[in-house]
């Protein structure tokens, strides 16, 4: 296990019980506990945990860790629920994506289908987004037209924020977005554990004809700091096997089309 694969970890077991000790850690990855120490002073330094007598902490921002930290956690599932969302594309169409490991799958099963890359007039897709690494995996794998809204860049997801890039969607109009969200509620309806990827994310959502959430069951009932929109603005949920039947039926009585891939 190399040095960046030993750190995801470390943070996963951090996020899931916001403590662990240098034997602990050593023992679970079957490295040394000297390695452990190093690559703990590390993590503090970058300000990603918080450093203890034997061990580390969660720090605040463990509650969303950046993008390039997390491992592949549910993959098999973003897998499926890319493949599935990438489905409901036409060719010709104006697309919104946002940032986060499950839009990256998303962007990735968009790419790979032969009939969204045609060069023939009209058959083309054009994707909108506001994350620098979803255009990245557009741009090197496809031959759409890619559009990006402006902003300052947020480490943590890559996605750009600020009234830069709202300016520019304002002026779009998307026939569908496609975005992921950190939580989805009934009552409370879409949300975003930040309040300038929310803000984007709205504004997505008031520029296009059909919004499509893309959410694991993980994030299923779950709340998070800053809403997005509210339920009633949702037309389709896709989201993976595992999302518990009282959540699917309470949203599908709100009116959402739920896809379980």
């Amino acid at each position: 296990m190399d040095r960046y694969a030993r750190w995801n970890a470390l943070l996963e077991l951090l996020t899931d019980s916001g403590r662990v000790s240098v034997e602990d850690a050593a023992r679970r990855l079957d490295v040394s506990q000297a390695t452990i120490r190093r690559d703990f002073d590390q993590l503090a330094q970058q300000q990603m945990i918080t450093r203890t007598r034997g061990g580390a902490v969660a720090s605040g921002v463990s509650y969303d860790l950046p993008l390039r930290y997390k491992t592949a956690k549910h993959s098999a599932e973003k897998q499926r629920i890319g493949e599935a969302a990438a489905r409901l594309v036409s060719p010709g169409t104006v697309v919104g994506l946002n940032g986060g490991t499950t839009m990256t799958e998303v962007a990735r099963a968009l790419a790979v289908r032969p009939d969204l890359n045609a060069s023939g007039e009209g058959a083309q897709l054009t994707v909108v987004t506001n994350a620098l690494n979803i255009a990245n995996e557009l741009l090197v794998r496809s031959r759409m037209k890619i559009v990006v809204a402006g902003g300052v860049v947020r480490p943590q997801s890559f996605e750009l924020v600020g009234p830069l890039g709202g300016a520019l969607l304002k002026e779009v109009t998307l026939d569908t977005v496609l975005l992921g969200v950190d939580a989805l509620d009934v009552e409370l309806g879409a949300a975003a554990h930040h309040e300038g990827e929310a803000a984007m994310n709205s504004l997505m959502v008031a520029r296009a004809k059909r919004v499509v959430v893309i959410a694991d069951s993980s994030k299923l009932g779950g709340h998070a700091f800053a809403r997005i929109c509210p339920i009633g603005k949702i037309e389709v949920l896709v989201t993976d096997s595992g999302a518990a039947p009282g959540e699917v039926t309470a949203l599908r009585e709100a009116g959402v089309q739920v896809i379980c891939a």
